[in-house]
């Protein structure tokens, strides 16, 4: 099967590293036009639409802090002047936090991963819906996480984000789907990404990471990019609502293997 998305506008939310930039080159590479957002490291950015247009592909870079409503809705204006509108939306921004304890944890530090994660997968969602919902086509991936399942002790915010992406994802999916537009979540476990380097990095960390993978290995940046790329096309067009876990059998609780 030949996953193609030729001609399709898409905006891919925090584009310019790790799982974001191997969304953005698979969607281009499908045949999508996609517009870059970043909030730091233009430079990464800008090499990113280069890179696709040395490849004949269309792309621009586009800043803004996805928190910001003003700023998102700045940048869905300048995808409307450049290319009229928009079909696919990634919203891939998001951060983890700092460790630390609940009844430890700086409450600004706390409510600014809500903020980034889940303020701003709605605050996109909202803008994209817009325009899709009148055109009665598109598609939106929030990007979750494990973490939207699995407790995660010391980052009780970024865990109760993506349980809330998980039914944002499957609420707007409701509401959107009688439009002609599909809302999916998909759920990343272990990723080789510069983010969690002090992980894959060390041999005794990740030799316990290994040991919550059935499969043993941790996941490459594509095989997530992969996954949204199918989820986007019309290979996936009987799908919404719902959360598509690459994790490499993380959630299937391996631990478990020799019996409870």
């Amino acid at each position: 099967m030949d996953i193609r998305l030729d001609g399709k506008r898409a905006l891919v939310t925090g584009g310019n590293s790790g799982i974001g930039e191997a969304v953005v080159l698979a969607l281009a590479e499908a045949g999508a036009k996609v517009a870059v957002n970043y909030v730091g490291h233009p430079e990464a950015a800008e090499a990113l639409v280069q890179k696709i247009k040395s490849q004949k592909g269309e792309a621009l870079a586009l800043l803004a802090d996805v928190s910001d409503p003003q700023a998102v809705t700045g940048m869905f204006a300048a995808i409307d002047k450049t290319w009229g509108g928009l079909d696919l939306l990634v919203n891939n921004a998001g951060i983890d936090g700092a460790h630390a304890l609940a009844w430890e944890s700086d409450i600004a530090a706390w409510k600014k991963v809500i903020e980034i994660n889940l303020f701003g997968a709605y605050h996109c969602a909202r803008e994209a819906l817009k325009r899709m919902t009148a055109q009665k086509s598109g598609v939106i991936v929030n990007v979750s996480s494990v973490h939207e399942e699995i407790a995660w002790s010391g980052y009780s915010a970024y865990t109760a984000s993506k349980a809330a992406v998980s039914m944002l994802t499957k609420t707007l999916a409701q509401e959107a789907a009688p439009l002609g537009v599909r809302v999916l979540s998909i759920a990343p476990g272990a990723i080789r990404t510069p983010i969690n380097r002090s992980v894959w990095s060390d041999p005794d960390n990740m030799k316990d990471l290994l040991e919550k993978i059935p499969l043993d290995r941790i996941g490459e940046p594509k095989e997530v990019a992969q996954m949204v790329a199918i989820m986007a096309s019309d290979a996936a067009s009987y799908v919404t609502g719902r959360t598509v876990f690459v994790d490499g059998g993380m959630t299937d609780y391996p631990d478990f293997s020799h019996g409870g």
